[in-house]
């Protein structure tokens, strides 16, 4: 009897230490899986991070391109329009005071008529974000003014615009056509005063 038992134990043990043998491999399969599933989580997560992050600089990116758009649509256009301008400013500048003192009321309403255009076009222009420079008396400005010529002027100082020849036209932040001026080199320099000679021992 103690024998039958010993024997059937041992029977038993058997399997028993052959499933736990089998159990370590199942064990290390399912640990496997599991870090695979993690490692393809975190590669999934990087991904749909960086998706969301090109989206956004894509919104952005849209979003300034359509306010360029909408800034800068018109820039062709306006520049043809700054010759229209530029003839209207000359038509009404060459006509002296006294021909317009003395003319007849028929020209004097086409010379109204004139400036009326020449101002509706003007704040058409103003409202598209085109806007003039008039820049007498600033500074002079590589950035928006195109220097002609250089003329001493003692009234004011060097690197002065002192005549604008041209007006100048801006879109938005940009330049749409420099102006065109005329620069002061600045007034003669004072000659150095000589320091009087020291007197006596």
């Amino acid at each position: 009897m103690i024998d039958d038992n010993a024997e059937n134990g041992a029977e038993r043990s058997a399997p028993e230490a052959g499933a736990a043998a089998q159990g370590e491999p199942a064990e290390r399969d399912a640990f496997a899986v599991v870090e695979a599933l993690n490692a393809e989580n975190s590669q999934l997560k990087d991904r749909v991070l960086r998706t969301l992050a090109e989206m956004e600089n894509l919104r952005r990116r849209t979003e300034r391109e359509v306010a360029d758009a909408k800034t800068y649509g018109v820039t062709g256009f306006a520049r043809d329009m700054l010759s229209v301008v530029d003839n209207l400013a000359r038509a009404l500048e060459h006509l002296p005071a006294e021909a317009r003192a003395n003319a007849d009321p028929h020209i004097r309403s086409m010379i109204e008529g004139v400036e009326l255009t020449a101002r509706d076009l003007e704040a058409a222009l103003g409202r598209h974000g085109v806007r003039k420079l008039d820049p007498k008396g600033q500074k002079f400005d590589p950035n928006f003014h195109q220097a002609i010529f250089e003329a001493p002027d003692e009234t004011l100082p060097a690197g002065t615009v002192s005549q604008v020849i041209q007006s100048g036209w801006t879109i938005g932040d940009r330049v749409l056509r420099p102006a065109m001026v005329g620069v002061s080199k600045g007034g003669p320099k004072a000659a150095p005063r000589e320091e009087p000679a020291s007197g006596g021992k």
